[in-house]
Formats: C-alpha cells, structure tokens, sequence
C-alpha cells in the first residue's frame, strides 16, 4: 500500500471520526452541525483543520473565576434582588421598570445582572466625541484606568492613547490596558514597553501560542469597556483605531453607538473586567479592594442591567433579551446592526412581529467589511422585506451601531451584533437600559440615521442580479458558521 493511500485512508477516518463528534458530542443546533458537516466532507483534510481552528466548543469550560464576585457581596445582591422581585416586594424606581419585571428577572437569574437604578448615561454616535470624553476622563483619573478592547491598533489614535496612559502610570495611576490578540493583531510585544516600565500592565486575551496558528481564535473577547476610578464606566461599538475617526477611505464615516454611564452600573462593568482580566493574566491578578468599587454620588435615574454572553456560558444571555424584548414590543423595534445573521428563533421573532403589524424597521450598511458577511445578511434581510420590515440602507460611512429600541421604552446598546458569532462564539456585553429618555435619544438619532440612509423595497430588491442571488446562497448556506 502507498504512503499516498495511507494519507487518504487516514485523512478519510479523521473526517468520519470529527463529523461524529460534531454530530453527537458538540451538541451545536442543526444548522451549524450540517454546515460543519459539509465542510468536513466536501474539503477533506482542510476542513479538519478549519474545524480544529474554528469549531471548537467552550460551553463546558470553567474559565472564569468568580470568587471576585463573591468577594465583592454580589452573589447576596443578586440572592436579595431575585427574592425580591419574584414576591414583588422590589422597590421599582418607575412604572417602565415594573412593566418589563420579567425582562429584568430573566438577566438577573440567567446572567448574574443585577438591575442598577441611579445611573446617568451619555450617548455617543460619533467618535471624535467618544474619545474627546473618554481622553478626558483618562486625564482626571485619580486612582485606576482600566480599558478593554477587542481591537487596538498602532496609529494615529492609538499613539494617543498610550501616550495619555503613560503619563497617567508616571503619576502613579494604576493602568491596566485588555486587549484581544487576534482583534489586535497589527500590535508588536514592543508597543507598551514603555507604559509598562512606568507601571502600567498589559494583557492579550486568548493569545497565540504559535506564530501563525491559534486554536482558539474563533473565540474573541468583542468587548469594549472603560473603567475610570470605578465611578466612570465606557460601553459600546468603538474600538481603538484611527478607522473609527472616519480616515478610512474604504469605509468612510464611521456612525457607531457609545455609552458614558456614572452609577451603580459602572461596578457591573467592573466586575467584568476583572473576571476577564484574571483569565487573562497568569502574573497580576485584581483581587478585590474598596478602592475599585467606591460608593458613586449620581443623581440619575436610569436604570441598567450590564448583561454579558460568551462561548463558556449554556445561556445565549444577550440574544435571548433581544427575543425578549421584541416579543414584548407593542408598537415598534429599531434595529441597527452592521450584521443581520440571525438564527432561526430571532429570525421568526422578528417576523412574527412584524406580520402582527409591529413597525419593525433595520438599517444595515451600503458596504461591507466582511463579503460573505453582507451577501448573508442580504439573504437574511430580503426574508424581512417579505414580512413587511422597512429596512434602511446607511449611506453616510459605515454603520457599526448596536442598538435595539422597542416601543420608544426600552433599549439595548453594546458590542453584540446581530449573528450567530456575536451569539455564541465572541465574548459580549450590552447595557439593557429601561429608560423613557434614553430611548427617546436613540430614536432621534435613528431617525437622524434615516435621512443619511436608502430604503430597500422589494421592489428594488427583486431586481438584484444572479450573480447576487448566487452569492446570498453560497454565503446564506454558511451562515451557521461564518
């Protein structure tokens, strides 16, 4: 017998063998066993490999460490919060809080999010004002910086930041800087020598471990947080990265959604930090201390749940709010997302809506950033136009904003899009904000986004090409995996 049919024989076993555990073990839904199955079968040898780099499964590792919750009385929080709701001895600060109790419970038991009601929050939609605030912020910090990002680039904005960070550690700040090192992947080890001889620490979530390989990559941390002093948290779309500024010509404009939170929400995104931080860090653990959760003089009244979702939870937490939150809707849901992938259960919540007359409107870009990405959320997009969706094309930039407003009432603001990958493969987090005003400002600035947008008919969009159609075919059948 050849080495060649060896090679085969074995590499025909591999796949057999891997399908098997896709099938039976993975325990993954249909649709993205069958798509990995048809890559196993139909690329033999490469599709191991793919699977081994892209396929894996985290649901049942422990790799977060929660003795710092329990350090910082959390779990007897949310105990008390659970038992009060649920014998409706809560203390609602407002009728809207009390009307969606259900919503709220479902975060607290599933996800550990515990309802804050004294926050004050600013909206962001453009970034020059993000980062004017956050820069600010950074300079007035008196005693720790800590910032997450999924990407941080080595440019014009990033020198800044640096720069702004290493100043901060010579004064004898603490600053800790998370970022993702396949989202990061332009940084070299040499970029925070600097701030790290002046005190400050730096850690890569989910490094690799290989030059050019890295088993885990398709697991990321997406997150964007900023802590300042604990008393001032950062949430949202933006990364750091000139491109974020609108100085890439490819994507133009970059329109995107941003939250500044002072109140009691800010030591929830904390908490986050640090669990991430300690799974990150083999040298410099957080442990708890006074200084990292301060009591938070606000005067605001909105309330937030910071709820967090990720490939090592059994619950799709942050999906399944927005599920939750359109099947409450009585009059409207706005979306706004750079990708519309969802899966079969958000897919006919929203339908289901908007057949029941629900004004349902999505707006998407005119471009995209990753091809198979767009051709599938087109696919996905043309379904809605059927059930009487509005759907708005953004043609001012890029649109990278993820945002869902329901009824004018409530809404969510953070880093999960609206695909199978922000569902069950990145890391997330979303602020769920129970707030009259604040979705108020989110559908101004929806309604802003309209004028700089298109609609999509279906009149125009049945009159797109084969090679079109082709395309959302090829890109729709991957869609479980992409």
């Amino acid at each position: 017998m050849s080495i060649t049919s060896v090679l085969v024989g074995l590499i025909f076993v591999l796949n057999m063998l891997l399908a098997t555990i896709v099938i039976f073990l993975e325990r993954k839904d249909a649709g993205a066993t069958w798509a990995w199955v048809l890559v196993l079968f139909f690329i033999p040898g490469l599709g191991f490999v793919t699977y081994l780099l892209f396929g894996r499964n985290l649901a049942r590792s422990k790799m977060f460490q929660w003795e710092d919750q329990k350090k910082v009385g959390i779990a007897q929080l949310i105990s008390n919060q659970l038992f009060d709701i649920s014998t409706d001895k809560f203390s609602y600060r407002n009728d809207l809080e009390k009307k969606y109790h259900d919503l709220i419970f479902m975060h607290l038991r599933n996800n550990d999010a515990l309802l804050s009601q004294d926050n004050e929050v600013t909206i962001f939609t453009d970034g020059h004002e993000k980062f004017k605030s956050l820069f600010d912020d950074i300079a007035a910090a008196k005693d720790h910086i800590h910032l997450q990002y999924y990407i941080l680039k080595r440019d014009d904005i990033g020198q800044k930041l640096l720069n702004a960070l290493i100043l901060k550690a010579k004064e004898g700040i603490k600053v800790r800087v998370l970022y993702d090192d396949l989202g990061s992947r332009t940084l070299t080890r040499g970029f925070f020598k600097e701030l790290r001889n002046a005190g400050g620490e730096v850690e890569a979530f989910f490094p690799s471990n290989l030059k050019f390989i890295n088993l885990r990559m398709n697991f990321r941390n997406h997150r964007k947080l900023a802590i300042i002093d604990g008393k001032i948290g950062y949430v949202g779309g933006f990364n750091f990265g000139d491109e974020y500024l609108g100085k890439n010509p490819k994507f133009g404009y970059w329109r995107d959604t941003h939250l500044r939170i002072i109140g009691s929400a800010v030591h929830a995104t904390q908490t986050r930090f640090i669990l991430d931080w300690n799974q990150a860090s083999h040298r410099h653990n957080i442990h708890y201390s006074d200084n990292l959760f301060p009591t938070i003089h606000s005067n605001g009244e909105v309330g937030i749940q910071i709820v967090t979702s990720g490939p090592d939870s059994e619950w799709e937490q942050i999906k399944n709010g927005y599920i939750k939150m359109i099947s409450s809707a009585k009059h409207s849901i706005w979306i706004q997302t750079p990708y519309f992938i969802p899966d079969a259960s958000l897919l006919d919540a929203l339908r289901i809506a908007s057949l029941s007359g629900i004004d349902v409107r999505i707006m998407i870009p005119n471009k995209p950033d990753h091809m198979f990405v767009y051709w599938a959320t087109y696919s996905y997009i043309g379904e809605m136009i059927k059930a009487g969706a509005k759907i708005y094309i953004y043609d001012n930039g890029f649109i990278h904003a993820k945002t869902i407003i329901v009824d004018n009432e409530i809404s969510s603001v953070g880093t999960a899009n609206i695909d199978v990958r922000s569902f069950r493969l990145n890391f997330e987090v979303n602020a769920f904000i129970y707030n009259h005003d604040i979705a108020h400002r989110l559908t101004k600035s929806f309604e802003e986004d309209m004028t700089r947008s298109w609609e999509l008919t279906d009149e125009i969009y049945q009159k797109r090409s084969l090679l079109i159609r082709f395309k959302e075919s090829v890109s729709r059948l991957l869609s479980p995996i992409l």
